[in-house]
C-alpha cells in the first residue's frame, strides 16, 4: 500500500533533473558533492561547537545551532538524490520516497523562514534593548520561538503533502524538476488544482509576509540604533553583520517568492530549477560562512578546541 491513496495508481516518478548533457554529468555530480560537504561539515560543526563551547549558549547561538540543523535535513532530502542522478543515471523516484522528500524539504524550508524571523527579532532585542536583553530573550522565549518554527513547518508541510497526493497523476508520471516539489507535481496532475494552488499561495504568502514584517520591522529599528551609535567602528561591525544577514535573507526570500508567489501560468520550470538550486544546495552551505565563519566568538571558539585537541595528541 502507499503512503496514500492515489486514484491514479502511480507508484513512482520520473524526475527529469537539471540537464540530459552527458558530458555534464560527472562534473556536476562532483560540483553538487563539493556542495553538499561543505554543508554538511560547515553546519555540524557549527553544532558541535555551540554545544562544546558554554560562551556560546546564548539565544543568538541557540538560534543559530538551529539553523544549521535545518539546513542539514533540507539539502540532505534533496542532494544525495540528485548526485545519485548524475553517476547512477537513475532518476526514477518511489511514490512513496516522493510524498517523504516533499514532506522533508517543504518542512525545513519553511522552519528556515521562521529561524531567520527569529532571529532578527534577537539581533533587535541585543542592539536596540542592549539593557533588556536577558530579561526580553530568555531561555523560555527562545525555545518558545524555536518549537514553533518546527510546528509551523510540519503542519504546513503535511498540509501540502496530503493535497498533493490526493490527486490523480494519470497524464504524466515525469516531473519536469530535480526533486519532488508542489508545483511540478501539480503541472502533471489530471485532478482539479485549484484547492491547490490556493492553498499553496496562501500558506507561502503568509509564510513570506509574516516573516519578512518581522525581519523588516526589525531592521528598521537596528538602522535607527546604528545611526545613533557615536563609535564609527561600532557602527561598522554593526553594519557589515546586518549586511550578512540581509544577503542572505534576499536570496532565500527571493527564490521563495519567485517560485511560489506567482500563478501557475506563469510558471517556467527550467528557471524554476535555477531559483530550487539556490534555497535547496547553496543557501545551506553558505549560511555557516555567512553567519558563523566570519563572527570573531565562533573563530576564538573553533581554535579553542583545535588547541584542546592538540594538547590532548600524545
Amino acid at each position: 500500500m502507499t503512503l496514500m491513496e492515489n486514484i491514479s495508481e502511480v507508484t513512482e516518478f520520473f524526475l527529469v533533473g537539471l540537464t540530459d548533457a552527458l558530458e555534464l554529468q560527472v562534473p556536476l555530480f562532483i560540483i553538487f558533492t563539493v556542495i553538499y560537504f561543505i554543508t554538511l561539515v560547515g553546519n555540524l560543526g557549527i553544532i558541535v561547537l555551540i554545544l562544546l563551547d558554554s560562551h556560546l549558549h546564548t539565544p543568538m547561538y541557540f538560534f543559530l545551532s538551529n539553523l544549521s540543523l535545518v539546513d542539514c535535513v533540507y539539502a540532505s532530502a534533496v542532494t544525495p538524490n540528485v548526485m545519485v542522478g548524475f553517476l547512477m543515471g537513475d532518476k526514477t523516484i518511489s511514490y512513496n520516497a516522493c510524498a517523504t522528500q516533499m514532506f522533508f524539504f517543504a518542512a525545513f524550508a519553511t522552519i528556515e523562514g521562521f529561524l531567520l524571523a527569529s532571529m532578527a527579532f534577537d539581533r533587535h532585542a541585543a542592539v536596540c534593548k542592549p539593557l533588556h536583553y536577558t530579561t526580553t530573550m530568555t531561555s523560555t522565549v527562545c525555545v518558545l520561538l524555536g518549537a514553533g518554527s518546527y510546528v509551523t513547518g510540519l503542519v504546513q508541510s503535511s498540509i501540502h503533502v496530503a493535497l498533493t497526493f490526493q490527486l490523480s497523476f494519470c497524464h504524466s508520471n515525469v516531473i519536469n524538476h530535480f526533486f519532488c516539489d508542489i508545483p511540478p507535481l501539480l503541472a502533471i496532475s489530471c485532478s482539479d488544482i485549484y484547492t491547490n494552488e490556493i492553498a499553496l499561495f496562501l500558506l507561502a504568502a503568509f509564510n513570506v509576509f509574516s516573516t519578512l514584517l518581522v525581519i523588516l520591522n526589525s531592521y528598521v529599528f537596528i538602522f535607527v540604533a546604528i545611526l545613533r551609535m557615536r563609535s564609527a567602528e561600532g557602527q561598522k561591525k554593526a553594519f557589515s553583520t546586518c549586511t550578512s544577514h540581509l544577503t542572505t535573507v534576499s536570496i532565500f526570500y527571493g527564490a521563495i517568492i519567485f517560485m511560489y508567489l506567482q500563478p501557475g501560468s506563469s510558471h517556467s520550470m527550467d528557471t524554476d530549477k535555477m531559483a530550487s538550486v539556490f534555497y535547496s544546495m547553496i543557501i545551506p552551505m553558505l549560511n555557516p560562512l555567512v553567519y558563523s565563519l566570519r563572527n570573531k566568538e565562533v573563530k576564538s571558539s573553533f581554535k579553542k578546541v583545535i588547541g584542546k585537541m592538540n594538547s590532548s595528541l600524545p
